[in-house]
This record gives C-alpha cells, structure tokens and sequence, in this order.
C-alpha cells in the first residue's frame, strides 16, 4: 500500500517509525499527500503521483534547484518506481492563505499588508527563471520541453474546449482557430530561453514565518519548460482570486523587473510589447482549468474564480488585445457580460446556497433576500388539503399525520417528482456555471400543511443529493400556528 511505502520512506530517512500519518488535502490535481510525524515531533510530507514521467520532472527539477540554492523543498527519499517520494514539510500556509487571512472580514479586497512577501516572491522568480533556466535538464520536462506553438495551442483549445463550450459561449469555430494561430505565433517572437515556471501562482508558494518574518518558500513546478519571462509574473499578478488592483500590479511589475536586472540584461520595451499576450494567454489556460475542474468534475469552488478572471479580461479588452483576433475578442466580451461586475469588490460566497420556504399567498409572495432575483415558486393549492378536515386542523406540514395524508395521495407524488426533477437540473446548472443563490418557495392557503410538507421534503432531498450545497430552510408562517385555513 501507498501509505505503508512512505511509512518505509520515512523510517530509512528518520531512522524512528512515523506515530502518526493524516492526509493532507490537494488542490485539484491527481497527486495524493500524506504528512508523517515521529514520536519527537519531526514531520515529514509524503507524495504519490499517478504519472511517472511528471514524477521525474518534478525530482529532477527539485534537486537541480536545491542545488542553487533556491527555497524549495528538499527531496529526503524516493521510490520512483512507485512514484512515492518524501520532502521538506513546509507547512499549510500558502500566499493565499496569507492573503485571506490579512483581508478585511467579509471582504475580498487585496491587502496591501502582504506586499512585502509579494516582492520577497518576485525577487526570488527571477532566479528560478534566468538560473534555472542556465542548470534545467530541459529533457526531463513534460509534458514539452518548451513554451512551444504546440503547448500554446493546447492551451488554448483547452480554454477553446473546458470553458468555452461547457460554459456554452457561442462562437466560429474555424475563425478563433485562425486567431489562435496568430497569438501563438505574437507569443513565439520573444526571447524564449528560460525556465517558465509554469503555474506560478498564490497556491504554489508556501509562506513559512522565520524569526518573525514571513518567507516563501516555492512549489509545483512539475509542468515547468523552456519559455518566456512573462508568463510567469504574468501568472502571479492575475491570479484571479488573489485580486490585485490594477495600481498594485504595476507597482509589482516595476519590483519583478528592476529584480530581473540584476540577474540578466532585459529589452524592457521588448518585455511590455510581449507582457499582454502572455497576460492573455494565462488567463485563458486558467479559465479553461476552471472549467474542467468547474463544469466538468463537479468542483463549484474552482468557478468562483471565473468572475475574477472576467474582470481581469475587462481590463485587457478596454486596454485592447496586442493581435487582431475578432472572434477571441468577440467571445471574451460574452464572457464579460456573464460573469463580470460592473462597480464595487467581487464578493463570492462559497458555493451555492439554497433557499427553501413555505407561506401563505394571503400575505404576499416571500421577499428576494439574495439581491439575484429568480428562483421558483410553486403553488401547492392544487393539492388535497388536510386542513378541511377537523383532524388536522391544528397540527402542520411536520406532524407525521399530516406527512402520512399527503403521502397517500397520488397527485402530491404527481407534483413532487416535477419540483424535484427541476430543482435537480437547475441546482446542477447553477453549480456549474458558479451561481450562489436559488431560491425555491411553496405556497398554499395557510402556509402550515401542503407548503410545509413539501418545503421540508425538498430540503431533506437536497441536503442527501447534494452535499456540497447548503440548504436554508424557513416557514414564514410558523409563528401563526396551529391556524384554521381557508378553504380554496
């Protein structure tokens, strides 16, 4: 087993059984953690990667970058054959971590506290980039070698495919090929002999606070290659969640560059005429992992990411796109009108929140307390009421009597499979396309039988078929029972 070889791992490297083994959650990818502890507190973090040839890109690079000295974990064993290995364990506290954390509550603003670790990261890039570009073994790269006109198409086709389509964002197909083909060829014309990083964003920098000062510490540069310089500050600064505000990116560009120069001469006017197509270019790779990770494996916390990035394509599109590319253009501004925002902070709950409730139409439909507007009202007056008969006149939708009226009858199984059905595809849709709030309301004629009994079966339904949404439930009548309904 996976979990007892890297138990064997750290035994060889520690020389003292791991007392304890938890697993560590990912971020997405298929790779699996494990952090092992000894009696005395020394911990370690235990890898297992499902691909091989990623596996050696990641040892080889790791080592290569120990070597010069640059923050990355250390390699203290490996069974490459099984695709195990044992590093440095830096802890849980990534830069978006610290992000979060030095927010506002209930804000998504980017803090400015935190810039003093953004310049110590992009003081430190440029050494990944320019060094280990020089050291790199460019063969043990994959799944390319380089930042080439093939890994850029798949790029883009992976946007073209895992966003675009899933998200249903109409356009000709044959026309964005054709522009495709020329932003390839706009992104090959600069200098493209250093290391690119990759997936150089807030998740891939761990934050380890060393006499009180917070130092990054770098990680996942599995699918690193030979590439450009701006890919890689291109993907810090338009991370989407992290949000920084436009001012915040300049004066973070302006850091990276003067940091570059130390290191290397740089054409800076060669490096800004280049900087919006790599900009681009990261944000459509990004838009197309969330789309898959979205739309296609179900994970609803990757599209909250997507009306960041929306905003973020706002500012390139107002900026104009450095190529012409009409049809690109034309379905990046469908995507703005989606899922951009048009004033104030992008402010996204976690997931999607159902609103479930029973009243009566006598006092009125219930009140949109989310601000989306939209949602579903059914109207279960067409159903038998128990409220006309003296037995059940003081008791409610949540009494088992009540429950086993309704349940005997046809026509309430008639309307409940219909809600269910489309609360079911609209749940599913929402999800997908990163939505926060549906609300779902039953009326009838006191709100205290039919209304109740149906509200409760949905959100007992929801809670057991959909686990990743919350559910909130409110019978906006219960303060008026046990009542005698009018008859309808």
């Amino acid at each position: 087993m996976l979990v007892d070889l890297a138990a064997t791992l750290f035994e060889r490297w520690r020389g003292a059984a791991a007392t304890d083994v938890s697993p560590v959650a990912g971020d997405g990818s298929a790779r699996r953690y494990w952090r092992l502890a000894a009696e005395d507190g020394t911990s370690a973090l235990a890898a297992h990667g499902p691909d091989r040839e990623e596996n050696r890109a990641f040892l080889s690079f790791s080592r290569t970058f120990r070597e010069l000295g640059l923050p990355v974990p250390e390699i203290y064993a490996a069974d490459e054959e099984a695709g195990v290995w044992l590093l440095e364990d830096l802890g849980d506290t990534t830069l978006f971590d610290t992000i979060v954390a030095a927010r506002e509550p209930g804000s998504d603003a980017f803090p400015e506290s935190v810039l003093p670790v953004y310049h110590s990261v992009l003081e430190t890039l440029p050494r990944f980039q320019i060094e280990g570009g020089r050291a790199i073994d460019f063969r043990r790269a994959y799944p390319r070698a380089a930042f080439d006109r093939q890994s850029i198409l798949w790029d883009l086709n992976y946007f073209k495919y895992h966003f675009l389509k899933l998200a249903r964002i109409p356009f000709n197909e044959a026309r964005l090929e054709k522009d495709f083909g020329r932003l390839a060829r706009f992104l090959l014309e600069t200098d493209t002999s250093h290391f690119l990083y990759r997936d150089f964003q807030s998740r891939n920098v761990m934050v380890r606070v060393t006499d009180g000062v917070p130092t990054p510490w770098f990680i996942d540069y599995q699918g690193g290659r030979r590439g450009a310089l701006p890919y890689d500050v291109a993907s810090l600064l338009y991370d989407a969640k992290a949000n920084l505000p436009s001012r915040v990116r300049e004066s973070l560009l302006e850091h990276y560059l003067a940091a570059v120069e130390t290191h290397a001469g740089i054409d800076r006017a060669s490096f800004m005429d280049a900087w919006p197509g790599y900009v681009l270019v990261r944000i459509l790779q990004a838009l197309g992992a969330y789309g898959y990770r979205g739309f296609f494996e179900r994970k609803p916390r990757f599209l909250q990411s997507v009306p960041y990035a929306a905003e973020n394509i706002r500012h390139l599109l107002d900026g104009g796109l450095p190529i012409d590319a009409p049809e690109l253009r034309g379905a990046l501004g469908r995507i703005v009108e989606r899922w951009g925002r048009t004033e104030g902070p992008v402010s996204v709950p976690e997931g999607l929140e159902v609103q479930v409730s029973s009243f009566r139409f006598a006092a009125g439909y219930p009140q949109d307390t989310s601000g989306h507007g939209g949602g579903y009202v059914f109207d279960c007056r067409g159903l038998p009421n128990p409220g006309r008969e003296a037995e059940y006149r003081r008791l409610t939708g949540l009494d088992p009597e009540t429950i086993a009226f309704l349940e005997a009858r046809p026509e309430v199984h008639e309307l409940w499979e219909r809600v269910r059905s489309i609360v079911d595809a609209h749940v599913r849709t929402y999800v997908a396309r990163g939505f926060h709030s549906l609300s779902v309301h039953f009326g009838c004629t006191g709100g205290q039988h039919r209304s109740v009994f149906m509200a409760e079966r949905l959100a007992e339904h929801l809670g057991s078929e959909h686990p990743d949404v919350r559910v909130s439930l409110t019978h906006r009548e219960r303060a008026d029972w046990p009542r005698r309904p009018a008859a309808v």
